[in-house]
């Protein structure tokens, strides 16, 4: 028996020599460069792919089955002289042993000089796309494939069981210096990633795998250069089908065209993991910096088999917005100093393929905070929805200032209304008329982005603690808008301005050539002096105003709309003043006119309180008529009947004043008002720039002639009553008195 053992022991250790000799002949007497040939033609017939090999073949047989390939390329067999990858070096090594165990233990990989290039042509066709497949002859029938569900024929299909997973052991992945490149000849794009290098540790399922790349990325539409750097640990568990990226850290420098020779340094952690079999992804510890911008946040992705839906929170600490965009290249619309230098986030974040969601937002905004929600439903339409509730928002801080043409347009007229205005006062009414204002007061710039508006799908409800809105401090102020296909609709403009209050709705058609303006507004007890002060102009009338207006417009700039302007208002003004005007001057010069006197001293006051002032306005092609003006003075009634011009915002205006009874004397002399001016009423007329009011006003002398002609023809009445007495009939007298009324 013992010797039996010592002759199979014998045996089988020559068996093993044996082996061991026939491994080392094939390795060194055995020269696959010698088949290339027909390792080509292997290629071709069972890869379907045209391999071409410049370099050496080395190889090893045992323990490692070893291939190392230079110099090689492989092309698609539709087009062999067009190459869609080659490489400089490829070197691997399995275990022969365990590769009958179905698992593959490989030594160190390593890659260099790999080029990748992938085209889509005119067609749309991409080489990858041939890789695998036999070209098909000219005038040949492509080989039939069987229907899904249907066999090729009738013969038996034997079902597999599944095959089992390779187990992989790979010591290191290393690549160096590999190229990608993808060009689309349809659009002109190409991509690349350039310097690829790429080192991992031991590759194991289930264990965590360092991994370390770098590339250079490019794109040409636009020009972008980006450098990247990825650094984390893999972990991939088949059987689970669930992947992770632990400790992941992207970091790199952006530059390129739309950057405007700007450099854009940003870097993104977090974990990430992938659950194919629950359809699973989740974005965790998430960490993101982009120049002055820092972020924190966690993002998880569901259903990804259907249409993911995406879940998370995002906070951005506080950083100046204005210096981010400008450090990227990019410029904001001219606004106030200081603006957007303090912003910050807090969110939660719901997205899918075609809309995005921020619920429960807490925006700071400069001085100002934010809450509410604000989506994008719908990409493709840009459907914007936003609910938002501020404490305090000053919109002229956000918005661009007055061009310099508009801001000399208005200079000129503000020195035209000052010498007017200082002629006035200076006369005390007693020069000429000012002439009528003949230069335009509104802009011809473009006011509507209407190609941006005509594509808006918004639905706004907006309300604010205190808005300041040109100038106008107003309270618990409350927007309500909507957008769709060019027609924009405003719900509701409210607000309390002053102690009084204001609303306001209509609709902005930009469908049209020239966009059509509807606004409704209305306006309870607003003191109309803080209105035209928070405009910069000197008010000339003072009091609570209440106003509602019906008012249509047309056209892309202030003064097309104002030039096209009709509609009509009703206004009511109580228990105000007219500032710098002294209608009283005004009444007892016509009188001190009818009594041949001449006033000696200087007016009391300089402006006129008045009770009530009232009107009602018709808009004709920017023109306001205004025929029943009436104001109530204590002691007069002063009635108006004019046009105000809004497209120079000048006036003309016949006024006449009605002594009602105060027949107490004046103190000057020349002016001493009796009961045979009682009743009269007084003429005056208006004329001049608007922001003048009751300055603008002057005896009108032509309609005092005949004040004093009907004035003459009453007292010759008396005398003929008073000479008559009853000797001549009433009818006599009185054609008598009619024929000197005339």
């Amino acid at each position: 028996m013992k010797a039996f053992g010592k002759i199979l022991g014998l045996v089988l250790l020559g068996l093993l020599l044996i082996i061991v000799a026939a491994g080392f002949a094939l390795t060194h007497l055995f020269d696959p460069n010698d088949y290339k040939d027909e390792i080509r033609q292997i290629a071709r017939d069972k890869a379907h792919i045209e391999l071409t090999l410049n370099g050496d073949i080395g190889w090893s047989l045992f323990p490692w089955l070893g291939l190392e390939l230079h110099e090689a390329s492989v092309a698609t067999l539709a087009k062999p002289a067009e190459p869609f990858a080659d490489l400089q070096m490829l070197g691997l090594s399995v275990r022969v042993l365990p590769l009958l165990r179905r698992e593959v233990q490989m030594s160190d990989v390593r890659v260099e000089g790999l080029n990748l290039r992938l085209n889509r042509d005119k067609n749309g066709h991409g080489n990858w796309e041939d890789i695998g497949k036999v070209p098909v002859a000219a005038g040949a029938t492509p080989p039939t494939t069987a229907t899904p569900g249907q066999p090729a024929s009738d013969t038996p299909i034997a079902v597999e069981k599944p095959a089992q997973p390779i187990r992989l052991d790979i010591d290191s992945l290393t690549v160096n210096n590999a190229r990608v490149e993808y060009n689309d000849e349809l659009t002109g794009k190409q991509f690349s990633a350039e310097s690829i290098q790429l080192s991992t540790g031991a590759v194991h399922d289930s264990t965590n795998i360092p991994v370390k790349a770098t590339a250079f990325l490019g794109t040409n539409q636009p020009v972008l250069r980006v450098r990247t750097e990825l650094n984390g640990e893999l972990r991939f568990e088949r059987a689970l089908q669930r992947y992770k990226f632990e400790d992941m850290k992207l970091s790199g420098e952006l530059a390129g065209d739309p950057l405007q020779g700007k450099t854009m340094t940003f870097s993104a952690q977090g974990q990430l993991l992938l659950d194919k079999a629950a359809n699973v992804a989740e974005w965790t510890g998430i960490k993101i910096s982009a120049n002055q911008l820092r972020a924190l946040g966690e993002l998880k992705a569901n259903d990804l088999d259907k249409t993911p839906q995406i879940s998370g929170g995002i906070s951005i600490a506080q950083f100046d917005l204005a210096k981010f965009v400008d450090s990227i290249g990019q410029t904001l619309p001219a606004m106030a100093e200081g603006s957007l230098s303090k912003v910050e986030l807090v969110s939660r974040v719901s997205a899918t393929p075609s809309s995005v969601a921020f619920d429960n937002i807490n925006l700071k905004l400069d001085d100002s905070s934010f809450s509410g929600r604000i989506a994008v439903e719908d990409f493709a339409k840009q459907s914007l929805r936003a609910t938002l509730k501020a404490d305090t928002f000053n919109v002229d801080r956000y918005l661009p200032p007055k061009s310099e043409k508009a801001n000399s347009a208005t200079q000129v007229r503000q020195a035209e209304v000052a010498n007017t205005e200082a002629d006035a006062m200076a006369g005390a009414g007693s020069t000429p008329l000012p002439d009528k204002p003949s230069k335009t007061a509104w802009s011809n710039e473009r006011l509507l982005p209407v190609e941006r508006l005509a594509k808006l799908d918004v639905d706004a409800d907006l309300t604010f603690g205190q808005l300041t809105l040109d100038k106008l401090p107003i309270q618990n102020a409350a927007l309500k808008a909507s957008g769709q296909g060019g027609l924009l609709t405003l719900s509701n403009l409210s607000g309390e301005l002053y102690n009084g209050d204001f609303d306001a709705k209509g609709t902005l058609d930009v469908r049209p050539t020239a966009p059509v303006l509807n606004l409704q507004t209305r306006i309870n007890r607003v003191p109309v002096e803080k209105i035209l002060e928070s405009q910069g102009k000197n008010p000339p009338v003072k009091g609570l105003v209440n106003l509602t207006s019906n008012i249509t417009g047309s056209g892309n700039s202030q003064q097309a709309l104002i030039d096209s302007l009709n509609g009509n208002a009703s206004f009511v003004i109580n228990n105000g003043v007219l500032l710098n005007a002294n209608l009283e001057q005004q009444l007892c010069k016509g009188i001190a006119t009818l009594n041949r006197k001449t006033l000696s001293g200087e007016p009391r006051g300089k402006d006129t309180p008045f009770q009530e002032l009232k009107g009602n306005l018709t808009f004709r092609n920017g023109i306001a008529s205004n025929p029943d003006l009436k104001v109530r003075i204590p002691g007069m009634t002063v009635n108006g009947d004019g046009d105000i011009d809004l497209r120079v915002l000048g006036m003309d205006y016949r006024v006449g004043i009605i002594v009602e009874g105060d027949t107490r004397a004046m103190p000057d002399p020349a002016c001493q008002v009796g009961e045979k001016f009682v009743g009269i009423e007084w003429p005056l007329r208006c004329r001049g720039p608007l922001e003048l009011g009751a300055k603008a006003c002057r005896v009108d002398n032509d309609r005092l002639g005949q004040v004093a002609t009907k004035m003459a023809g009453d007292k010759l009445s008396e005398k003929i009553d008073e000479k008559l007495g009853d000797k001549v009939s009433p009818e006599l007298k009185n054609a008598l008195k009619g024929l000197f009324k005339r």
